[in-house]
This record gives structure tokens, sequence and C-alpha cells, in this order.
């Protein structure tokens, strides 16, 4: 069991990184709440049944720890991409300075918002997102403009 957990984390670690990314602001920050949310989904690994994908889980699972683990430590909101291996955001070449405004106004929606709009640029589908936050398709959908909307604010007033 442990192995087959280690070797699924490991195929999808690139899903926890992004949400450290999205709740963390500094490496400190992300390599901590990188190994809660890892602790909490080995302690969690047994009660997953496979009734949904593994992926699925895991977001579920990893968001919920963040938020929570958000809520332990007070606020913390993403600052600089100075420190971050990867991109999230992968379009036409969009310069550091594109990424580091998208990134300082995705961190500025509430921590609902910024789990549906990570969902969302992962290309999930609405059901998907549905599924791992637990609400309904339409709510995904109107949400998503509404982040959209509020995130086009955001970025024409940076």
């Amino acid at each position: 069991m442990k192995d087959q957990f280690l070797k699924l984390l490991k195929e999808h670690q690139g899903i926890v990184h992004h949400i450290c990314a999205l709740y963390a602001n500094n490496l400190e920050d992300r390599k901590d709440l990188f190994q809660e949310i890892s602790f909490q989904l080995w302690k969690s690994f047994r009660s997953f049944r496979n009734e949904s994908k593994f992926s699925t889980w895991l977001y579920r699972v990893s968001l919920n720890t963040a938020i929570t683990h958000i809520r332990k430590r007070r606020k913390i909101s993403f600052t600089s991409l100075e420190e971050m291996d990867y991109v999230l955001v992968d379009s036409s070449n969009p310069s550091d300075d594109d990424i580091q405004n998208l990134y300082q106004s995705i961190s500025k929606l509430t921590k609902v918002d910024r789990a549906i709009i990570l969902l969302y640029l992962e290309e999930k589908s609405y059901e998907e997102i549905g599924d791992i936050l637990g609400i309904t398709i339409s709510n995904v959908g109107v949400r998503i403009n509404r982040i959209k909307s509020k995130l086009e604010k955001l970025l024409g007033n940076s």
C-alpha cells in the first residue's frame, strides 16, 4: 500500500505543487504546506475507494488541507514568483510580469475562488470541479464567469 501511495503521489505531485503555490506566500511555507498535504493524503489514503479518479480525490484532500492550513496560520497570500520552479499558466510565452500579475490577482480572490480557478486553469471539466468542491455544475459555471470578471478588473487595475 505504501508503494502504491508513493507512486501515485509522485505521478500527481504537480497538482499539490500548484495548490501550494496558490495558498502559500514563500518557499518555506510552500514546503510546509506540501508536507502537510502529503501527510493528510497518506492518512486518508485508506479511505480512497476508487469511486472517483485519484486526481479528483487528491484535489479534494489537498484543497481542504490548504484551506485548513491557511485558517490555522491566518491570512497567507501569494506575493512573488521568484522562488517558483514551475509555471501554472501555459500561454503564448507570457512575460514574468504578466505571470506575476496573474498570481497576485488570483491571491486576492477568496480561498474557494482560488481553488475553482486553479482547477479551471488545470483544464478540469465543470463536472470534475463540481465533484472536487462539492458544488453543482451550474454553480461552477456561474462562479467561473464571476471569477473571470473579477480577474479582468484586477488585472486591468494592476
